[in-house]
């Protein structure tokens, strides 16, 4: 993509597009939630608790916004500048005739409860629905992450099956349940401009 990944705001986030110099950021909301996201998360190599990991890894999501692969978002919270509270991601997108990606997040232990990943997620399937015009947003949740699966229904996404040993995540393959949002203004002739 030739311009810049937007910042969204919503009344209590800002969505900051990802940017090498949130590494430190990203690397203490990491520390914060390690156990909390042992359990939904892939495990890292020997470097992810560094610096450079995640220095990295910002420049490489820079890159997907760039080559229109993804975009990532870090949450702060609204008096809390500098700490990420969160993150949302939008990753693998493919256009031609599907026009869809998969979503990604995660969010604090301390900030559970609020409705703070509703609101974040509202942003950025706006985002992703009016700003980059994709038809069809997917997101898979473990079977008993019952707030995700509270946060997809609410949003509208829609159960479309199962899927057996999905992801390898906490030392064993996990199943997930596979749901997907489409745009209903997505106009099929934007497709051929």
């Amino acid at each position: 993509m030739t311009v810049p990944q937007p910042a969204l705001s919503t009344a209590r986030l800002l969505l900051i597009p990802a940017d090498p110099s949130w590494a430190l950021a990203l690397l203490d909301y990491q520390h914060r939630n390690r156990e909390h996201l042992a359990r939904w998360e892939p495990r890292g190599g020997d470097m992810f608790y560094s610096e450079l990991y995640w220095t990295m890894r910002l420049r490489q999501r820079c890159r997907d916004w760039q080559d229109g692969r993804g975009a990532t978002f870090l949450l702060v919270r609204e008096g809390t500048p500098g700490r990420v509270a969160g993150t949302v991601t939008l990753s693998n997108i493919v256009r031609g005739s599907f026009q869809a990606c998969h979503l990604g997040y995660n969010l604090d232990q301390a900030e559970q409860g609020r409705g703070l990943m509703h609101e974040a997620l509202q942003a950025v399937i706006a985002c992703a629905f009016e700003t980059l015009q994709l038809h069809r947003i997917q997101a898979n949740y473990q079977p008993d992450n019952v707030r995700s699966a509270a946060v997809l229904r609410r949003l509208g996404f829609v159960v479309e099956g199962r899927a057996k040993d999905y992801l390898f995540l906490d030392g064993a393959w996990r199943d997930h349940v596979l749901t997907a949002l489409t745009n209903p203004d997505f106009d099929p002739a934007r497709m051929l401009a």
